[in-house]
């Protein structure tokens, strides 16, 4: 739960730390600073500042969230959990900046990445459909919304109302 600067100032202390305890010859903590250090920079790729990024998106602070996001440099070396919900949250900013294209994007590979639960895949799922049924693509909101009906189960009575919706716009579209 850093911000790459955060992150980057720890592992430059631990880095002092790990001169110092060299210098008094304490190997054994010396191997438990790198080991931290190690986990720093793990983090650093496989997690990023997603966690800080979605508090932001939660209190509805857009370009906070953004400029976290945006401090990832290769999102495609996040770990499967983290990149799906980069994706997510990046696919909400979009919408959020009337960018349609870019949020269907977003979405459609957040879909393919396992999210925090059922509800928030359907979601992404439901989102492509909306902008495919705005841009007139018929046939792709179609085949998203069929992509939902096997997670009805498991998803909240909102979601369902949503998806209800949505199918109903289609067809009166179509």
């Amino acid at each position: 739960m850093f911000t790459n600067k955060a992150r980057i100032l720890v592992i430059g202390l631990f880095v002092v730390l790990l001169a110092v305890i060299l210098y008094l010859k304490v190997y054994a903590l010396a191997g438990v600073a790198v080991m931290f250090i190690v986990v720093l920079i793990w983090g650093y790729f496989k997690e990023g500042p997603i966690v800080l990024a979605a508090k932001h998106f939660h209190n509805k602070d857009y370009a906070g969230a953004e400029a976290l996001l945006r401090q990832i440099n290769r999102p495609e070396w996040l770990s499967k959990k983290r990149r799906g919900f980069y994706e997510f949250i990046l696919g909400g900013i979009c919408l959020q900046k009337r960018d349609y294209e870019e949020a269907e994007q977003h979405y459609e590979i957040a879909a393919q990445y396992p999210l925090r639960n059922v509800n928030d895949h359907v979601a992404a799922l439901v989102h492509v459909a909306n902008i495919n049924i705005r841009s007139g693509r018929y046939d792709k909101a179609a085949a998203y919304l069929k992509l939902t009906e096997k997670h009805t189960d498991h998803i909240t009575a909102k979601m369902k109302d949503v998806i209800k919706k949505v199918e109903q716009e289609l067809k009166k579209n179509k």
